[in-house]
């Protein structure tokens, strides 16, 4: 062939392929590069997934965001409302039940350091008037326990005859005031002071202040001789013994309920009005005093030797 008569070569120089060759065209090994490895559309593939992630992660996100907006609906749950409203029956409540906790947190305090309950009594008469008033609340402890040095006897019990002489004195005067309950008496306890300590058969005659009974020997001084031993007592704003007017016998150790150790005033009022034993006026009524004797009205009604009772 005639160098005239062959196809025109490209402009790089390189030969045009026949196509008696197989049809095959400069495109073809690109072509099949691209079909042969997949590697282009493989790599678009593999990277779906990681495109996807961040789309599901987003779809995700917004439940939480749903349910906390139905949260916020509903408002605040009854436990956190009972701590922090500041109005309605909520707080109501919750003041109350605070009051009774703290109620009951000082009453386990003071039976701990007292040994009986309740460890505090409210005085009903005013037999032991001026040093307690009706409506006084006391603290007492149990026989023997907080017993002063001088006490000579289990109980923890200092007589006003052995208070004179160590000069122990508890409510204005010598000696300790008890709490007791004789045999087969339906009233409440009584709270005297206790004044000595008489054994089985004593004549306590002589031992008798003659301010407080009107005996004058011991046959007319009852419970002389002493039926059995025990302590004479006396409410401090009565004339006459426990013992020499009837009320008990000489207060053996085992009727002994408690010992009297402080008293708040008017507080145990609070427990006579609720039990029926008192009356609001009543309150009002313990600051009238006569105008012709000076002395309260209770004050003179207690003088005719009844008994200082107490409300347990």
């Amino acid at each position: 062939m005639d160098p005239e008569d062959r196809p025109a070569s490209s402009g790089d120089g390189s030969p045009v392929d026949d196509p008696g060759d197989g049809g095959s065209t400069t495109d073809d090994p690109i072509d099949e590069d691209s079909v042969g490895d997949g590697s282009a559309d493989d790599e678009t593939i593999e990277t779906d997934p990681i495109d996807d992630g961040p789309i599901d992660d987003d779809s995700s996100d917004d439940v939480p965001t749903a349910k906390a907006g139905v949260a916020d609906d509903e408002g605040p749950g009854l436990p956190y409302r009972f701590r922090h409203d500041v109005e309605g029956p909520l707080m109501w409540l919750r003041e109350m039940l605070s009051s009774v906790a703290v109620v009951l947190l000082i009453g386990l305090i003071l039976f701990a350091v007292s040994g009986v309950w309740p460890p505090m009594v409210a005085v009903e008469s005013a037999s032991m008037e001026p040093n307690m008033k009706t409506g006084d609340l006391v603290f007492v402890t149990e026989p023997g326990r907080l017993a002063p040095d001088v006490a000579d006897n289990d109980l923890g019990v200092v007589t006003h005859e052995t208070g004179e002489e160590s000069d122990y004195r508890t409510f204005g005067e010598y000696g300790s005031v008890v709490i007791y309950q004789p045999p087969g008496r339906q009233a409440s306890p009584i709270i005297h002071r206790a004044m000595f300590h008489v054994e089985e058969g004593e004549n306590w005659y002589a031992r008798a202040d003659d301010r407080f009974h009107n005996a004058d020997d011991c046959a007319e001084l009852r419970n002389c001789p002493a039926p059995h031993a025990g302590f004479v007592t006396l409410g401090d704003n009565n004339r006459q013994y426990d013992q020499a007017n009837g009320l008990a016998e000489p207060v053996a150790a085992e009727w002994v309920t408690g010992v009297a150790r402080v008293r708040v005033p008017y507080l145990g009022y609070v427990r006579l009005i609720a039990t029926g034993q008192a009356e609001v006026s009543d309150v009002l009524g313990t600051v009238v005093v006569s105008p012709s004797t000076g002395y309260g009205t209770e004050e003179i009604r207690a003088s005719d030797g009844t008994a200082g009772s107490v409300a347990a």
